[in-house]
């Protein structure tokens, strides 16, 4: 009788774990297949003039593959953003190629929180404890903030920050807000960078990450970053301040009938 009740619910929890499964079998395929073979800076200076021919002569469908592309790799968490991210500078230049890089990072990610959440977020609810509980309602009380801070920081895996908004039960729509401007401020910088990566490959000299992010831009992240959780803060205050017990007025004396 108990496992005939059970089982109902066994095909959902498996159906549940598809979007997930799937996700990560398709990561390991782009592995054991050698993606970083043809996604490469060799690759690129390869083939980089059949590359700008084929944007100059079909620049809509080109911008469709680099954004599928993009998304593809951001929603499989293969460690090619950075590169991608130039390439993008380098073929469609800085506004278009910033626009297309936020595009399909976004859209990756909304791709494995939904995977995550349809997966984990329920499994999770209900097993939460008092303190996972009271962490989940933090989250969501201030979630935007929060999460345009883990973006605006570009020292963080993202394939982390993707996971945790899935896993606290933050809303989806937020979270593509959110993310669309916590990445916008480094993907500029870095496909700025990759505007000028065609010179550094006709010069055959060897192109390094080092110098893109500077203490000083990482210094103006950090900033944005803290302004972010600014409402946060505000939030806290206000709470605070109401918490706290009006102070007690002296007690009036007695009128004297007599006077």
């Amino acid at each position: 009788m108990a496992s005939r009740a059970s089982s109902p619910g066994q095909p959902r929890n498996f159906r549940r774990w598809l979007p997930l499964a799937g996700i990560a079998l398709a990561a390991i395929l782009f592995v054991a297949f050698g993606y970083e073979s043809w996604l490469s800076f060799d690759a690129l200076k390869e083939h980089r003039q059949a590359l700008l021919e084929a944007v100059a002569r079909q620049p809509i469908p080109a911008a469709a593959v680099f954004v599928a592309l993009y998304a593809l790799a951001t929603a499989l968490s293969l460690p090619i953003a950075t590169l991608l991210t130039l390439v993008g500078g380098f073929l469609f230049g800085a506004l278009a190629g910033t626009a297309y890089v936020v595009l399909g990072a976004t859209l990756g990610a909304a791709m494995l929180f939904l995977a995550a959440r349809s997966a984990l977020g329920s499994g999770l609810h209900d097993r939460a404890g008092p303190w996972l509980g009271r962490l989940r309602d933090g989250f969501r009380e201030n979630a935007f903030s929060y999460l345009l801070f883990l973006r605006l920081i570009p020292i963080f895996p993202f394939f982390v920050v993707n996971l945790v908004p899935a896993l606290m039960g933050m809303r989806l729509l937020p979270y593509l807000v959110a993310t669309l401007i916590g990445i916008l401020p480094a993907s500029a910088i870095y496909v700025y960078a990759g505007v000028g990566l065609g010179s550094v490959l006709d010069r055959g000299e060897h192109f390094s990450l080092a110098g893109i992010l500077t203490p000083e831009m990482m210094a103006a992240l950090v900033g944005l970053a803290l302004l972010s959780l600014l409402p946060v803060l505000i939030g806290k205050l206000r709470r605070h301040g109401s918490a706290l017990p009006e102070p007690s007025k002296p007690p009036v004396p007695p009128r004297d009938e007599n006077r």
